[in-house]
């Protein structure tokens, strides 16, 4: 059987076939897209009226599954929601996803990187993607802050510590 791990007609970044001897560790982006994208706006056209900007709530959900051998895939969900005066605005629901290939990377080593580097590296479009969509929609684009994805993972880290129990004390 080969060792081909992907194939370069569906890997821009030269993840091709290993040789045999290249045991060294690669990662690379395979591609990007959006998985799921809804906007609504249910109180159009009174909405446009309010002079009033809306006050906006956004929410952000990170992802992350194995799809393959060496294939995961991360989704960056954002939800948003704008409200003036108790009357919805528009609400934003976007899954924006990629997919990440793995070689001769230790196993350890996959979920960091899925939960920090994946989404550092797919924000930029989801960002673009709702600022468009937003626009769209006949509003102001809303350009999303940047996220630091390795203080969110460390700050995770250390809550799901801190809430384990040590199990050497009974």
């Amino acid at each position: 059987m080969a060792d081909e791990v992907f194939s370069p007609a569906i890997d821009p970044n030269g993840f091709g076939p290993g040789n045999g001897e290249d045991t060294a560790p690669a990662v690379g982006l395979i591609s990007q897209y959006v998985k799921d994208l809804s906007f609504e706006n249910p109180n159009a056209p009174g909405v446009y009226q309010n002079q009033t900007a809306p006050a906006i709530d956004v929410q952000f959900n990170i992802g992350a599954n194995q799809v393959g051998e060496e294939v995961h895939e991360v989704s960056l969900k954002v939800e948003i929601r704008a409200e003036t005066d108790g009357t919805v605005a528009f609400i934003v629901d976007l899954t924006y996803a990629g997919l990440f290939g793995f070689r001769n990377v230790p196993a350890e080593q996959i979920q960091p990187y899925l939960l920090t580097e994946g989404p550092r590296l797919i924000f930029p479009f989801a960002r673009r993607v709702v600022a468009d969509t937003i626009r769209d929609g006949g509003f102001p684009p809303l350009l999303l802050e940047p996220i630091d994805f390795n203080q969110l993972f460390l700050q995770q880290s250390q809550a799901q510590q801190a809430n384990v129990p040590d199990a050497g004390h009974a």
